[in-house]
């Protein structure tokens, strides 16, 4: 303990030649993480002995590592009493910028499954792209999204060390880069396992004429310098266009080729030439289709580096390569033109063409003829079908939640399914409870371990436990008392960062995601609309006040998104200003909603709004925090809702709308005119996107809205995710929630039997899944 204070405090004076009470934030930030840097062991994770699983993602959303680095070193209780001797708040580092290396759940369970496989003591590195600006920042003004680089570097990377002589060569068409590693210590709590996460970053090469650059006579420089940097300049460039969709897929090769070089040049350095042992060595996961480019890359490497024959290069690939889809619908199934690609990496083309026969040759031998390949062609009509080539060439093709696989096994995969059945398996999504609950919750934390020890924290099911508590009123008390205060922290810290007051005795009911039209917040929307016209005419006579809080990033490129957060931003306005319902009713859009904004957001839910169309949500992960934090869902049957309701009982839930197995029906006969025409509330909420209700500023942007929901357009169908359909039964169900809501006992009962029951949602457990069916280690 001492050692590491003193540590903090040596930096500081050597360093900067400050004591902690004159270092500012920064100079803190740098300080204390250095400090902690130097209390690690040297870090094995990707020099290993044992079998290592290489952890593809394009994005890892690992938000602000500080914390909860501190919490698994078992420094935090340390650095508490430190700040507490100096008169520091713990939480002075709010302020510095999270690493938004990603874009939502796909990249923070990347997150997450890195530190659940450091504690479970599982070799897993990551390794993706360091990019120099996250997602965006994301601000609003007059309630249309604006955006602006995000510089998470801004205030240093302690965490982070370059490791310039492990640098690798990249090769595109006409285009050759250093992709330069950067490694982050991925500590397990309890710092019994460290492993890496190995971000690569593109520079120029070392023939770049840096003289002529700096003294600006270059142009040719110049722009050699700027290509090469603008590689891993921005997470998901707009790929609206050809030069978007170029830099994406080189992202994409460039971080996928990096790796495997760096991960065959370590297997040589211990076994040689001989490559019989590969998949005994090494297992890689490949995290949706962005690192599906690995495959035909790594049989070029066996083959033109190692000079392995393709039959053997192709064995060992599937092997190796194991694939995780994380969607169902098509149109993010990732495809690649033909002469994008080869204008991009021509180099690999002629692997994919040699996979493409193989795949062929096989169906041949399973007695897939003629016409009936085509479905399963990798490139088919001057596309090249990532996913189709990611089931091919692996071992496993896995979902993220049993609804998601029985739906990629029955309907969206299903011609795979019927030739590779036993690929197909289901590793239902977790997240971490250190960071989720141990971090973000502290007085729920514990609460937890005084009632049943801190076993929990490496072993969730442990949870369970706390069900013998049920029915005592102090405890369900004590509860409620927790829930209040993470209520009052929000409150506190949205009046912060925006500026808004919003009253702590409010229900909180919350929707906090990406923005995408299959999650639905236009229908959460909607459903707030109801509810203001059902409290202005005298319809809705008995509501709990509530407060309706939003947080989600649209895609500068994604016009509809924008403007549903517009929309939302024009509801909030309204209510604000209407005295007859303001003392009952709000709604805030948080801005720039990250990984940090979601450890204060998650803990003072009530309710959790999970409202995506029935099979369009592969998982979710935001439901699952959400739980463990004792919020009760509500919910459409949908992704890990499924698992949620088994777990926790669906009477201390609440679920509404169309099945699955419904949508495929209604779906044959499904006219939202007609329900938009009958209706009269369904009207009244739809029409205020155009009957001058609400102001768009001219862009267009709610008539277009209107129209998808009435019309369709061109690439699909009215209301092709079924809002109007929903409406009535989620308006309804939400009434119901909301009257529930005044018995504080029943209801906190409900909270506290989501949590004591949302053991199965660590991300430890899919870990240990992937482990034992997956990566065989």
């Amino acid at each position: 303990m001492a050692n590491f204070k003193n540590n903090v405090i040596d930096i500081l004076n050597l360093d900067y030649g400050k004591s902690i009470k004159e270092a500012s934030t920064v100079e803190l930030y740098n300080a204390v993480s250095k400090a902690a840097m130097n209390t690690l062991k040297k870090d094995q994770g990707l020099n290993w002995k044992g079998k290592k699983v290489c952890y593809f993602s394009a994005e890892f959303l690992i938000g602000r590592l500080i914390y909860s680095n501190l919490l698994n070193l078992g420094l935090l209780n340390q650095f508490s009493e430190l700040m507490s001797e100096n008169g520091i708040d713990i939480r002075v580092f709010e302020d510095i910028e999270d690493a938004a290396l990603g874009n939502g759940g796909l990249g923070r369970l990347a997150a997450c499954f890195l530190d659940s496989a450091a504690t479970v003591g599982v070799t897993l590195n990551g390794y993706g792209l360091r990019y120099r600006y996250g997602l965006f920042k994301q601000y609003f003004e007059d309630g249309f999204q604006k955006e602006v680089a995000d510089d998470w570097q801004r205030a240093g990377d302690p965490w982070s060390v370059r490791k310039e002589n492990e640098k690798i060569l990249i090769h595109f068409k006409n285009q050759t880069v250093y992709a330069v590693p950067y490694d982050t210590p991925v500590i397990g709590y309890g710092a019994n396992k460290i492993n890496t996460l190995r971000l690569w970053q593109s520079e120029p090469t070392e023939n770049f004429n840096f003289e002529l650059f700096n003294n600006q006579k270059y142009d040719k420089s110049f722009k050699e310098k700027n290509d090469a940097e603008s590689i891993t300049s921005v997470l998901y460039p707009n790929d609206d266009t050809d030069a978007g969709k170029k830099l994406r897929l080189k992202q994409q090769y460039f971080f996928s080729s990096a790796s495997l070089q760096d991960i065959v040049k370590k297997y040589k350095m211990v076994n040689g030439n001989d490559f019989s042992n590969f998949s005994m060595e090494y297992a890689i996961q490949l995290n949706d289709t962005h690192p599906v480019v690995a495959i035909p890359e790594f049989i070029r490497i066996l083959m033109e580096d190692e000079g392995i024959s393709f039959a053997k290069a192709l064995k060992i690939a599937k092997e190796v390569f194991a694939y995780t889809n994380h969607t169902v619908m098509s149109e993010a199934l990732e495809k690649w033109n033909v002469s994008l690609f080869k204008s991009v990496i021509p180099n690999v083309y002629k692997y994919v063409v040699m996979i493409q026969k193989a795949l062929v040759k096989e169906l041949k031998g399973l007695g897939v003829k003629g016409e009936e390949q085509q479905k399963y062609y990798i490139i088919d009509k001057n596309l090249i079908h990532m996913a189709r080539l990611a089931i091919f060439a692996s071992h496993s093709t896995n979902g993220v939640a049993q609804i998601h696989t029985e739906i990629l096994k029955n309907d969206a995969l299903h011609e795979w399914y019927e030739i590779y059945p036993e690929r197909f398996n289901n590793k239902t999504n977790g997240i971490t409870q250190r960071r989720w609950l141990a971090l973000a919750n502290m007085e729920l934390s514990g609460f937890i371990t005084d009632k049943i020890g801190n076993a929990w924290l490496t072993d969730l099911d442990k949870l369970k436990d706390l069900e013998k508590y049920k029915d005592d009123k102090a405890v369900m008390k004590q509860f409620d008392d927790i829930k209040k205060i993470k209520k009052h922290q929000l409150a506190e810290y949205i009046k912060k960062q925006e500026g808004i007051i919003i009253n702590p005795d409010f229900i909180f009911d919350i929707q906090v995601k990406r923005l995408h039209e299959y999650k639905r917040q236009l229908l959460n929307a909607f459903s707030i609309l109801d509810i203001y016209f059902g409290l202005k005419d005298g319809r809705i006579k008995e509501f709990n006040p509530t407060v309706y809080i939003f947080g989600a990033k649209a895609a500068p490129g994604y016009f509809r998104a924008k403007g549903i957060i517009k929309f939302i931003n024009e509801i909030a306005k309204m209510i604000r200003e209407d005295k007859e319902v303001n003392d009952k009713l709000q709604v805030v859009f948080v801005s720039n909603y990250n990984v940090s904004y979601a450890e204060k957001i998650t803990p003072a839910a009530d309710f959790s709004e999970q409202i995506s169309t029935a099979g369009t949500e592969a998982s979710g992960t935001g439901n699952m925090k959400f739980m463990l934090n004792g919020a009760v869902t509500l919910g459409t049957f949908d992704g890990a809702n499924v698992e949620i309701v088994e777990q926790a009982g669906i009477d201390n839930n609440y679920i509404f709308g169309a099945r699955v197995e419904d949508i495929q029906e209604i779906s044959k006969t499904y006219h939202p005119k007609k329900l938009y025409e009958e209706n009269p509330r369904i009207k009244k909420v739809v029409d205020t996107l155009v009957d001058g209700t609400f102001d768009d500023g001219d862009t267009g942007m709610f008539k277009e809205l209107y129209t998808s929901l009435l019309e369709g357009a061109s690439w699909h169908k009215a209301d092709h995710y079924y809002l109007l359909q929903d409406f009535i039964p989620y308006c309804e169900t939400k009434l119901k929630a909301n009257r529930d809501y005044s018995n504080t006992y029943e209801f906190r009962r409900k909270c506290f039997l989501n949590t004591a029951n949302a053991g199965k949602f660590s991300s430890d457990r899919t870990i240990m899944d992937y482990k034992e069916d997956i990566w065989k280690v």
